[in-house]
């Protein structure tokens, strides 16, 4: 059955919105991926570029979502077959297809995918993949479908990519605004480092930091000076961050820091008060005044625990927590 044509309107719309906002590679896989998931029913999708020996998850949506940073090996996975055929790979039920890699299968919850070759200067480095919960999901119009978004990620790589493949590893990894690292390389550091971190028994430490106020500048103010503080902000951050430290832009007005140079719980709480000594000054744009302000969260491996999720989890709360008694303070003061 070929595509529908409310279907094909959906993938011209696609097109259309990127072209609008004029987005860069990592922003533009990040949307493709989340348009798969009704464009053609998929219960998931990631785009994974190859690296090295490794594919690695760099966009994610839908029951893959929480896996972005995710390392598979080429040899052993449907993904690496994909890139070293450059072919179209169906499978319809990951537990009886001896190619995929069936532990990182259940591990993001999947039974049949579409993999779509990446390609870039006629070299494919990467898939485009749609996943399902259930067997025997997709058809032949996904298909197609699957391969219309696959090429308006590969335009994207050849318009915003002129020179080589680190070129093209920096622009899917990296926060086109601010030029932080993106959501995708944070969690794929952080996974190694907490790897590393158990083999040495060193502590890491995790901060997720929220910008206060961003939505009013954008009300009062227009995007045009939200987007200017956003990238004040980041590079406050920056500065208040040293060299062995990862600072990346999680998300609109998220930011996370990973900490590797930690000796014992208060070098964080350091860390922490560094950031936020950096944030508070105002910031002067256009003759006007505006104040910065963020809410930190922490948490520590040693204290906290080495599992990704609750390392996260722990570090928003407390994030959440030092907004709302930042919110008491300025009504009592009020």
């Amino acid at each position: 059955m070929p595509p529908s044509t409310d279907q094909l309107m959906q993938v011209i719309r696609i097109q259309t919105e990127i072209a609008r906002l004029g987005l860069g590679l990592g922003d533009i896989m990040g949307f493709v991926v989340e348009q798969v998931l009704s464009l053609i029913s998929a219960d998931g999708a990631a785009v994974e570029l190859a690296e090295g020996d490794e594919m690695v998850y760099r966009a994610t949506a839908g029951i893959a979502k929480e896996q972005i940073g995710l390392r598979l090996k080429i040899d052993g996975s449907l993904s690496g077959l994909c890139v070293r055929s450059g072919e179209i790979l169906n499978c319809p039920d990951s537990e009886a297809d001896p190619r995929v890699d069936r532990a990182a299968c259940r591990l993001v919850g999947l039974r049949s995918m579409l993999v779509m070759p990446l390609q870039h200067k006629g070299v494919t480095v990467g898939v485009l993949k749609a996943m399902a919960a259930q067997p025997n999901r997709f058809s032949s119009a996904g298909v197609v479908l699957l391969g219309m978004l696959s090429e308006v990620i590969a335009a994207a790589m050849y318009n915003s990519v002129r020179y080589d493949i680190d070129e093209l590893f920096h622009q899917a990894t990296h926060d086109s605004m601010t030029g932080l690292a993106n959501r995708a390389l944070f969690m794929d550091r952080l996974r190694s480092t907490v790897l590393q971190s158990e083999r040495d028994n060193r502590p890491i430490g995790v901060l997720i930091i929220d910008m206060d106020g961003l939505k009013q500048i954008n009300d009062t103010h227009g995007h045009r000076v939200g987007d200017a503080v956003i990238i004040e902000f980041a590079n406050r951050i920056r500065e208040g961050t040293r060299s062995s430290d990862t600072v990346a832009r999680l998300g609109g007005d998220e930011f996370g820091v990973l900490l590797t140079a930690v000796e014992q719980p208060r070098d964080v709480d350091t860390a922490v008060q560094r950031i936020d000594s950096e944030i508070q000054a105002r910031f002067a744009f256009e003759d006007k005044e505006y104040e910065l302000r963020g809410s930190i969260g922490s948490a520590i491996s040693t204290v906290d625990g080495l599992e990704i999720e609750q390392l996260l989890e722990v570090a928003d709360q407390r994030m959440y927590a030092a907004k709302r008694q930042r919110s008491a303070s300025l009504q009592v003061c009020a």
